[in-house]
């Protein structure tokens, strides 16, 4: 076994990696970005090495300085995580030369199924079924539409290189096929260096399987089973679970061996995915799946096949780097239980899943607990920046069915507090109460269909969470820190209660509540609804409120200007504007458009003058290796533009604005 070894990633799989090699006893070693100098890999790791300034390029994809930091280190090999440079060939092909192992596959083997049109002819010959489709090297628009036409509508396109819903589109009319084209391209150029694409017919009620394989080099390889990576947005995982839902044994084997010939066919080595598409419409059979891609590497969503197979993944890739053989044998590994795998992210649903960026303020997960694991790469205190992925962790719950499991997973993420940046937990809290996906009917464009439903529970009015924001804005949470009866009565008058007004900004509307004080007892006057209560605790954070015949536990965080409010895993949060001043953010909003996080602009795509309509496309801005359209707020007409294609721009920056209605 290794002595030492380098992870070349961050944030949580670099921690997930350090965790296993130092329970083997083998010492890590972490690299770093400036961005990245205090983070949690960095900490967690018995040494770290700067590699440069925050973009990738500059750092994490660095391959010779990551092989330099290796040599000087004394690390006998290279773990690369997943990203960045783990499908690299090259990086594979130079850790070798320079007497390192890299703990993956052949540099074969990654090019092999590096390419998708020559992974699908690959796979053809070694018997793996394949999804119809064009994966030839034309690539002109014309014989491309033809292509298109032939296969018939919906298509997907996707780019050749790609991966992570990249360089990705759904077209479903010819009309739309050019303009889809052009967008994927750039996309795909942006993303990956390589602008090809491939064509494939879309299933129209299609499931995501995947199989995990595992092969030691030896001519020995396994697979630990399917994962259900069906629940996607913009053609990325959300929710993964393992096993699929209805998923007769025959269809596991048949899957299972059709992964292991793929894996023989090209001499793998190490962890990887095989990646299929598989018919939801009539029930999965064992003539309606179809090979999409491999992923030569550890995948995000490894966790809930350990949770099932009690397996620890990344030692088995350690062990067969090392030269070992396979830990178990087929007839050793058996499915135990149910498992789900929830991604955490820096995300704003209601827009688009526009990631975030932002400090975590608090950050809370649910007590340690059989059944509960949190894989994570941050801590209370840390900053999610737009140099990378937006993950903040991966939740993962196990139980003895799939009912339990997915109890536990939607209680878990009713305990998750997060503020300082929007997330996406009151979104997967909603997928996991979902009457359908709770049925196992389960297929990708579940989340599409049903985004208005799993939108709107993060908008419903919650009574405990206002009344707790009119009482922190009357400071009647504040905590007593003096032994002095008098300190402990808010509001107190000689003469009776006292009476305040107080102003909530909620959602960008200002609203008004009255509080009537005596003692620890308020009477709240709601914008629609009268409220009695005491505050029977106060502490730092949280406080019980008695509404008579019933207790309950509010758990907040201040934050300049306002309050976060958490409530079964949403975060509210309630501006404090000044009552004298009248200051808030709401004025002139619907004027200007403006950078929804930093990025490079793509496309400006209107003019000043212009008359334009509500949700009309006037920009697009390229950030996190995504293409995100910026639209109207409304009808009107142009007033100014302030950027041009190619110009860098931060968060919050004004864009294009209008003119004022009344002059439109």
């Amino acid at each position: 076994m290794f002595r030492k070894i380098l992870i070349a990633n961050r944030g949580e799989i670099a921690c997930r990696v350090i965790r296993t090699a130092q329970a083997l006893g083998i010492d890590s070693v972490a690299v770093y970005s400036d961005a990245d100098a205090e983070a949690q890999h960095v900490a967690l790791a018995d040494e770290a090495w700067r590699l440069g300034p925050p973009p990738v390029g500059e750092s994490y994809l660095r391959a010779d300085k990551i092989l330099e930091i290796a040599k000087h280190s004394g690390a006998e090999a290279i773990h690369p995580g997943y990203g960045f440079l783990s499908e690299n060939a090259a990086f594979a092909e130079a850790c070798e030369d320079a007497g390192i192992v890299f703990i993956g596959p052949p540099a074969s083997a990654i090019r092999a199924m590096g390419l998708k049109d020559a992974a699908k002819a690959l796979m053809e010959k070694a018997g793996v079924p394949v999804v119809p489709g064009y994966h030839g090297a034309e690539q002109a628009p014309g014989p491309l539409a033809a292509e298109a036409a032939r296969i018939g509508y919906p298509v997907l396109i996707k780019a050749v290189a790609g991966g992570g819903g990249k360089g990705m589109r759904l077209v479903e009319t010819p009309e739309a096929f050019a303009a889809a084209l052009k967008s994927a391209r750039r996309e795909a150029r942006n993303a990956f260096g390589d602008p090809r694409v491939l064509i494939e017919k879309y299933v129209t009620q299609p499931r995501h399987l995947e199989i995990q394989v595992f092969a030691d080099g030896k001519g020995q390889v396994v697979y630990l089973f399917e994962r259900d990576c069906s629940l996607q947005r913009r053609h990325q995982k959300v929710v993964e679970e393992a096993p699929a839902p209805g998923m007769p044994a025959a269809v596991r084997r048949a899957m299972g061996e059709a992964a292991v010939r793929a894996a023989l066919a090209i001499g793998y080595r190490g962890a990887g995915t095989v990646e299929f598409i598989a018919d939801g419409s009539t029930g999965l059979r064992e003539d309606s799946f179809w090979f999409m891609e491999m992923n030569t590497r550890l995948q995000v969503e490894h966790p809930v096949t350990e949770m099932i197979t009690g397996q620890d993944l990344v030692a088995w890739q350690l062990q067969v780097a090392a030269g070992g053989s396979l830990p178990l044998a087929q007839d050793r590994l058996a499915i135990a239980g149910h498992a789900f795998e929830a991604r955490i992210y820096a995300e704003d649903p209601a827009r688009d899943f526009l990631p975030a960026v932002g400090l975590l303020e608090r950050l809370r997960f649910p007590r340690a607990e059989p059944g509960i694991r949190i894989d994570s790469g941050v801590t209370e205190g840390d900053r999610i920046t737009p140099h990378y992925d937006p993950m903040i962790a991966k939740l993962i719950v196990h139980g003895a069915n799939r009912q339990q499991a997915l109890a536990r997973l939607a209680r878990a993420l009713a305990a998750v507090e997060i503020d300082g940046c929007i997330t996406n937990v009151g979104f997967l809290g909603a997928l996991a109460r979902h009457a359908g996906f709770a049925a196992g009917a389960v297929d990708t464009g579940l989340i599409g269909r049903d985004i208005a439903q799993l939108l709107s529970g993060n908008a419903e009015r919650d009574d405990d969470a206002l009344t707790a924001a009119v009482l922190f804005a009357a400071g009647a949470l504040e905590e007593v820190t003096e032994d002095n009866p008098w300190t402990q009565l808010t509001g107190f008058r000689l003469w009776g209660g006292a009476r305040q007004v107080v102003s909530l900004d909620i959602g960008g509307v200002l609203q008004e509540a009255r509080v009537d004080f005596n003692g620890k007892h308020y009477r709240l006057f709601l914008p629609q609804a009268e409220v009695t209560v005491r505050v029977a605790q106060r502490n730092p954070g949280c406080a019980i409120l008695d509404f008579g015949t019933r207790r309950k536990r509010i758990d907040f965080s201040p934050w300049h200007g306002g309050v976060t409010i958490f409530c079964k895993g949403r975060a509210l949060r309630f501006g404090l504007p000044d009552r004298l001043t009248g200051d808030s953010d709401t004025a002139g909003a619907g004027n200007k458009v403006l950078a929804p996080m930093s990025g490079r602009i793509l496309l400006v795509k209107v003019a000043p003058g212009e008359a334009i309509a509500k949700g009309q496309v006037l920009l697009v801005e390229e950030a996190m290796k995504m293409e995100h359209s910026l639209a109207a707020p409304r009808d009107g007409v142009v007033a100014a533009v302030t950027v041009a294609e190619g110009d860098q721009v931060d968060e919050g920056a004004v864009l294009v604005t209008l003119e004022d209605e009344e002059a439109a």
